[in-house]
């Protein structure tokens, strides 16, 4: 996918709408996904550029004219920062073009720099004339599972003067952006308390060990989640104990806990998957009759409701992720805890920084799981639009069903299904269907990415092997699942790109061809 930063000259031309060619272009672009760039260490030149020729017009205020221009420019390009080292580059004959060439580094090895200055032109890629960047149509690019790039566009400058607030401060770790986003995450949810950690794996490690969970103590939970769900039971050396989902959803069947709780069962463990959180209500009330605390796995469940309640306010513990690929995500490896229970709430937070309730004090066997400020301060940010973001993962979502509705029951293909109780935070669209394998090879032939969450159960892993479950539904799910692109910037032709080849795909598959 490459990107394009307009020399100065370059972008004046456009912003006085010079060639209506060129404004088409750029405005196509951006609709594809692609990012066109000004770099912000050429501000003054373009209005300087600008002032010229406004003042060349007799223009009464040829400042506010042009700044008029320049802004109208930025409704189809980004400003990328100019950083500390592109002072570096005054040695060279022509130090603008020396900064231009970093700033292209820094987005990509793809990305071209459109000028009309000749001697610019000769050095070579990546400069390149604008009719040789028209020509090319540098838009060409597969469709992502996941677009990140555009949430970042839409984000940057808040982005930046977080990050660089957070460099200035100095205050890596535990600075003031932990506690802020601590309070806000807390009355998103609905919970007294929120604790930030280093990853959604170290939430639910901190939280079986803040219940004193251990060695000869079982955990019921499901087989069909990542790995990590099982794994922290083992880690504290508990036992997983598997119960079976609902075929329907994926989330473990509150109907088949009963047989799986024994005198050794110290919680239950649900994980609410794709974007819908498990039938909590249901689970609660086995947990309540047999007086177990329930954490819930809510590492794609951010945002989602259950009967009105958000996701990780609907148990005694709940624990979610910020990978970057999920609804809530950082730039990196982020979690949350989040729970009501004051006791609970102190010694987690123990917990997380080596045990300890004061400066080398340590009250408690602890772990190094805190989470650090540079992905607070992003996770600030994205919080600001989750909402809106949220709400078009389910129009999305309603697309795809509708779409793909003629189709449901053929070749196996089962929509998801969400309980009338929930909404969906979509973190995935994730379809059930016959001969998945097979299928996503054909629509990555034809550019469609897909992914499989999750292609095998649980006590199938080479380190679960150990484990007997009879879960004949986790097993059936693990063959079928299937996850098609979906995120907030998604457009609605590339929708139909995608529903189209899997109709084609899906229609071989009827008639045996593949």
């Amino acid at each position: 996918m490459s990107d394009v930063i307009l020399d100065a000259a370059v972008a004046v031309a456009v912003g006085r709408a010079q060639n209506p060619e060129i404004k088409d272009w750029l405005v196509r672009r951006r609709k594809a996904g692609h990012r066109n760039w000004l770099y912000v260490a050429q501000q003054s030149e373009m209005l300087q550029l600008l002032i010229l020729e406004s003042e060349r017009e007799i223009t009464s205020n040829p400042g506010a004219a042009a700044r008029d221009q320049l802004g109208s420019l930025q409704q189809s390009c980004l400003w990328l920062a100019a950083l500390a080292d592109d002072g570096d580059t005054l040695s060279d004959s022509d130090p603008v073009a020396a900064g231009l060439t970093r700033a292209a580094s820094r987005v990509g090895n793809d990305t071209r720099i459109v000028t009309d200055n000749p001697s610019r032109l000769e050095r070579g890629l990546p400069f390149i004339s604008l009719d040789s960047a028209i020509a090319e149509e540098l838009v060409a690019g597969p469709i992502p599972l996941v677009d990140l790039r555009a949430q970042q566009d839409r984000l940057r400058a808040g982005l930046e003067r977080s990050l660089h607030r957070v460099l200035h401060h100095g205050k890596f770790i535990q600075g003031p952006e932990i506690h802020a986003l601590e309070g806000e995450l807390a009355e998103y949810v609905g919970v007294e308390y929120c604790i930030g950690v280093a990853s959604g794996t170290d939430a639910l490690l901190i939280a079986l060990m803040a219940l004193e969970i251990g060695p000869g103590d079982e955990v019921v939970t499901t087989p069909f989640s990542f790995i990590a769900t099982a794994e922290m039971i083992a880690l504290v050396g508990a036992t997983a104990v598997f119960a079976d989902v609902d075929p329907r959803t994926g989330n473990l069947d509150a109907a088949r806990l009963e047989p799986a709780i024994t005198r050794r069962t110290r919680a239950i463990l649900p994980v609410s998957l794709y974007g819908q959180c498990a039938n909590m209500t249901e689970i609660n009330e086995v947990a309540q009759r047999h007086q177990l605390p329930v954490i819930e796995d809510a590492a794609q469940s951010f945002g989602a409701l259950h009967r009105g309640k958000k996701s990780c306010a609907l148990s005694t513990i709940g624990c979610t992720s910020f990978f970057p690929a999920k609804p809530l995500g950082a730039y990196g490896d982020a979690g949350a805890i989040f729970t009501s229970d004051a006791d609970l709430a102190r010694i987690m937070r123990e917990l997380l920084n080596h045990g300890q309730d004061g400066h080398y004090q340590h009250v408690r066997l602890g772990v190094n799981g805190r989470m650090d400020s540079m992905q607070a301060a992003v996770l600030r940010e994205k919080l600001s639009i989750l909402d809106d973001e949220l709400t078009q993962r389910q129009l999305l979502a309603d697309r795809y069903n509708e779409l793909l509705q003629e189709l449901a029951g053929r070749a196996g293909l089962n929509l998801p299904f969400v309980l009338a109780e929930n909404r969906s935070a979509w973190a995935q669209y994730t379809v059930q269907i016959n001969h998945r394998d097979r299928v996503r090879h054909c629509l990555l032939e034809a550019g469609i990415p897909s992914a499989v969450h999750y292609p095998m159960v649980l006590f199938h892993q080479p380190a679960f092997q150990q484990s007997i479950s009879n879960c004949p539904h986790s097993v059936r799910l693990a063959a079928k699942v299937m996850s098609l692109p979906i995120h907030p910037y998604l457009e609605a032709e590339t929708q139909h790109t995608v529903v189209e080849h899997l109709k084609r795909v899906l229609g071989q598959e009827i008639r045996g061809v593949v």
